[in-house]
């Protein structure tokens, strides 16, 4: 794929191009409408000046000085002639440097009406200038049509001359312009080559976050990145944490196992111990995995509605739990959302809703909260509650599954896990009159 800046240096290039053929095309046009304009005012100057020399006797006859003051008329095939139609439709006059010229066949024009066109006359270009008039006499009025016509030589050499200058100087500023545009882009675009110098230093191993001061427009990617990075690296770490903590729970039960099988002779108690090291074997597995697959806080991670969450949950829990009919009080705002993966907020909340069906009589109470910093939520039942030594000792960090409390099995051990890693926190204490009262806050981003 084209890189970056030849993608921008070809649109401003492209871009600028049409710019500057737009202005040659626009300076062009403008300069050619006024030369011609500049021709035309010329002609109605030598044919006005022609029609105050021209005299109309009571005949109707045309009287014109021999000696004419313009030059031009009078100096053989000079570039510009003119001549008279009469009310006969005739070539009254002709100028003298219309001698030896083929005149145009034109009809006579009404009175006070202009006409300035191109005409063609072997195989050539000219401007004419008509000029239809009434000479009033005593013995009557009579029409006449003035004609001045020049050709286009000068004219085109004036128009070939602008249009040399004006493509010559455009293009030189055009090349000015792509230089300029290309030191500019090149200065504006270090910022993102730095980036991608520093991401090949990352993924080299050199560095191990993008460090350098970058303007705010990149500081929003640079931050994402880094955070990015972070991320990964934390749940890497999660994952050999997890891997080592495995490794060294299954060490126990394994050996266990072993001497039960080198050393005891009792076939029932071998089978028990069996059992029973085997079911220690699948908590600790179990657990290790769920925390290992906790997603955590990422850039970009989406907003969850808590209440939809928690009334799926309990949906999911009454079908588990069909013989229990406790009362459940909900208080959640609909408008309580949590920056959480949702399988992480399912897990949380599966375990604590599914300890309260569980150990609860005839009442739970889901409630949640949200100040500036913390969603808070509560989850209240009446059952037998947990001991205070209990919670020190579930709360303890680092406990591992093969630690936790009978009867609790890893749930709640999860449940700490993963509010650790979005940075909350937790608390259980006793309900009154009894039960159990967790809290989770988790941070309002």
């Amino acid at each position: 794929m084209i890189s970056l800046n030849k993608r921008i240096l070809l649109s401003a290039t492209g871009v600028l191009l049409i710019f500057i053929v737009g202005i040659a095309l626009a300076l062009d046009r403008a300069f050619y409408d006024s030369a011609r304009l500049g021709v035309q005012d010329r002609m109605l100057a030598r044919l006005l000046m022609l029609m105050g020399d021209a005299e109309v006797d009571d005949d109707g006859n045309l009287e014109m000085p021999t000696n004419l003051l313009d030059t031009e008329f009078s100096r053989p095939n000079a570039s510009t002639y003119a001549f008279i139609i009469d009310h006969k439709k005739t070539i009254a006059w002709q100028s003298t440097s219309a001698l030896n010229k083929k005149l145009p066949e034109l009809p006579l024009l009404n009175r006070g009406v202009k006409d300035f066109s191109d005409i063609t006359l072997n195989d050539k270009s000219y401007f004419i200038y008509r000029y239809g008039v009434a000479w009033t006499t005593e013995a009557g009025s009579y029409p006449l049509t003035f004609n001045v016509i020049t050709d286009t030589v000068l004219f085109d050499a004036q128009i070939e001359r602008y249009r040399e200058d004006l493509w010559g100087w455009l293009s030189v500023m055009a090349v000015l312009l792509l230089i300029t545009q290309m030191l500019v882009l090149r200065w504006g675009l270090q910022p993102m080559r730095r980036v991608s110098i520093e991401l090949s230093a990352i993924e080299s191993g050199k560095q191990e976050n993008v460090d350098g001061i970058y303007p705010s427009e990149l500081k929003l990617l640079t931050d994402s990145i880094n955070s990015l990075i972070n991320h990964e690296r934390k749940q890497q770490k999660r994952y050999r944490n997890a891997l080592a903590d495995l490794a060294h729970s299954l060490k126990t039960p394994l050996a266990i196992l072993q001497g039960a099988a080198t050393v005891q002779n009792n076939q029932k108690d071998k089978e028990r111990t069996v059992r029973e090291q085997i079911e220690r074997m699948d908590n600790i597995i179990q657990y290790q995995l769920r925390r290992a697959a906790t997603a955590g806080s990422s850039p970009g991670m989406r907003h969850i509605m808590l209440h939809s969450v928690v009334d799926r949950i309990v949906k999911t829990v009454r079908k588990a739990y069909h013989d229990k009919h406790p009362e459940i009080s909900m208080a959640l705002d609909k408008d309580i959302s949590l920056r959480i993966d949702e399988g992480d907020l399912m897990e949380l909340l599966g375990n604590l809703i599914d300890n309260a069906f569980k150990w609860s009589k005839q009442q739970i109470i889901l409630s949640a909260q949200q100040d500036q910093e913390h969603v808070i939520i509560q989850i209240k039942d009446d059952g037998p509650g947990i001991q205070q030594h209990e919670i020190a000792s579930i709360l303890e960090r680092g406990v591992r599954a093969d630690q936790s409390i009978p009867g609790h099995g890893i749930g709640l051990a999860i449940v700490r896990d993963i509010i650790q890693v979005y940075g909350g926190d937790l608390s259980i204490e006793q309900n009154i009159p009894t039960g159990a009262c967790v809290t989770v806050y988790l941070k309002n981003r």
